[in-house]
């Protein structure tokens, strides 16, 4: 069985509450990251100004559209600078590396087709033009936009979810992982560490 959907819960630092779930040997939030603050109670940056967010090249985050009712749904928008503290996570947490969300894809079969098994059944969140979501690894994808390192928000963000990994690429970009409305697949990049990117934490 690919999944154990009795889940469990684990709190963050600002006292969210995160559902979890098994995939394949992993441990997985099955919801986005929404913590304001490090796991040893210093805040993280808010930033909402455009052009304040293309010259950051220090931690930071915003809530898509700066819009804080997404926080609930959607979760909040980290630069990989924050990643890159090693404390965003809950404590026993952590960022996965580009590794383990591929070891978590192909316990799904492929990239073809572990996206359908990532993403939300239904159309609530996702148009999934395309897909045949099923949410089989219980994971439960939802598209939480993003930010482009520019500042804005592009309109295309609706139709994505993408999620940060610990790794890095070179000096400017690092590895990310995500999903398409118009898709079935799962697929991998790496991008500007200034994007704002979702965050999803694993069980160390």
């Amino acid at each position: 069985m690919l999944t154990d959907l009795h889940s469990q819960v684990v709190e963050d630092i600002d006292g969210n509450i995160y559902v979890t779930v098994s995939i394949g040997t992993q441990v997985w939030m099955a919801e986005n990251l929404k913590t304001t603050r490090y796991n040893n109670g210093k805040p993280i940056p808010i930033v909402t100004d455009d052009k304040a967010w293309k010259a950051l090249e220090t931690p930071g985050y915003c809530w898509y559209k700066n819009d804080v009712n997404h926080r609930e749904t959607s979760g909040a928008l980290y630069n990989w600078y924050t990643v890159n503290t090693g404390k965003l996570c809950p404590g026993g947490w952590h960022v996965p590396t580009e590794q383990e969300w591929s070891a978590m894809e192909r316990s799904l079969g492929d990239l073809n087709i572990a996206g359908n098994k990532l993403k939300e059944a239904g159309n609530a969140h996702w148009k999934n033009y395309l897909s045949g979501a099923t949410n089989e690894s219980g994971f439960t994808a939802i598209p939480g936009g993003l930010r482009h390192s520019s500042g804005i928000f592009p309109l295309y963000g609706d139709s994505y979810a993408v999620w940060w990994t610990s790794t890095t690429y070179d000096e400017e970009d690092a590895w990310n992982h995500g999903l398409h409305d118009s898709s079935s697949r799962a697929f991998k990049g790496f991008d500007s560490k200034k994007n704002g990117f979702s965050v999803r934490c694993l069980k160390n």
